[in-house]
């Protein structure tokens, strides 16, 4: 991470970057795809089980959105930086990712501080030797969902609204810092959510409006139309987050569950990493917001095929009790 944030600030050209890009931790939207994710999540699922589980999952993931709503508030700095101090804005930028290698060394901190006891149980066994069905069922399914998420990942969606409606980057600041807010905070009725009708339907249930509201907001005609369908979009589309964790970590036994972890969100990076091959020249042939059409049209047969396979799959098939 550190390593990242100094390549960004000192390289200048594009190859470079684009190849700091792809073997660092920073990626295109407001999560985490990094290895950071996987060891998090299984650490996490050995401190608590059930429904205590999916609260703790909310809490994390809060935290999460939460740091990353003030960060989106932040990029604004650099440009307000240059123009009331009369600084290079791309001087100002680079400062942005010193700072962001800055915090590395501060998380690195933290981690070493939590020790041995949130490690998982030592198997010789290979790897999903259990759970391997379930869990490549769910990397497949999770990578449909993340492969339509890619056609409306966060800097799209930046790039779309500036050129759509040319709004300012204060004013871009602003909207993902509200929509960073509302995920975050939806994030906490999904555990109650979840006690009442159970994980997978809390997953789609929470999720199918979010997609119509993302397709809405391609479809709107003006800013505040477009801005308040991906506000409300916001408010519902990470409810999933939380009952989507806990579910991976409550069918896999807790030996299996750092590679069920990995399996289930490393082809969700590897397929939202494809849409914006092409969305640029889906963006320049009309105005219309065609990608965030196709991304919820997507992630609906997402919803669709979930509540098909593993609605009536209970959290505790493999693992332990929920």
């Amino acid at each position: 991470m550190a390593f990242t944030g100094v390549g960004f600030a000192a390289a200048t050209t594009f190859w470079p970057l684009l190849f700091i890009a792809a073997v660092g931790t920073l990626n295109p939207s407001a999560g985490d795809v990094s290895i950071f994710l996987p060891t998090e999540q299984a650490a996490l699922a050995n401190t608590a089980s059930g429904h205590d589980r999916t609260r703790l999952f909310a809490v994390y993931n809060v935290a999460g959105n939460l740091a990353g709503a003030f960060g989106a508030l932040a990029s604004g700095a650099p440009g307000l930086i240059a123009r009331v101090w009369g600084v290079d804005l791309v001087r100002a930028e680079q400062a942005g990712f010193l700072l962001y290698a800055a915090i590395a060394f501060a998380s690195g901190a933290i981690y070493v501080g939590l020790g041995r006891s949130v490690e998982s149980p030592v198997t010789a066994s290979a790897p999903l030797r259990r759970s391997r069905s379930i869990v490549l069922r769910l990397a497949a399914l999770f990578s449909l969902d993340s492969f339509g998420g890619g056609f409306a990942i966060q800097s799209l969606l930046v790039l779309w609204l500036s050129q759509r409606f040319h709004l300012s980057l204060e004013a871009l600041a602003a909207v993902f810092f509200g929509a960073g807010i509302a995920g975050a905070l939806s994030q906490l009725v999904s555990p109650v959510l979840a006690g009442r009708i159970g994980l997978v339907r809390t997953m789609v249930y929470t999720h199918v409006p979010a997609n119509l509201f993302l397709i809405a907001a391609g479809l709107a005609p003006t800013a505040p139309v477009a801005v308040g369908f991906l506000l409300l979009r916001a408010a519902l589309s990470q409810m999933d987050v939380p009952p989507r964790q806990a579910y991976v970590m409550a069918v896999v036994p807790p030996e299996e569950r750092a590679a069920a972890a990995s399996v289930t969100n490393v082809p969700r990076s590897l397929a939202a990493a494809i849409p914006p091959l092409f969305t640029g020249l889906m963006l320049s042939a009309s105005p219309i917001g065609w990608p965030l059409v196709c991304g919820g049209l997507l992630k609906l047969t997402y919803d669709l095929l979930l509540l098909a396979q593993f609605r009536s799959v209970p959290a505790a098939s493999i693992g332990e009790s929920p």
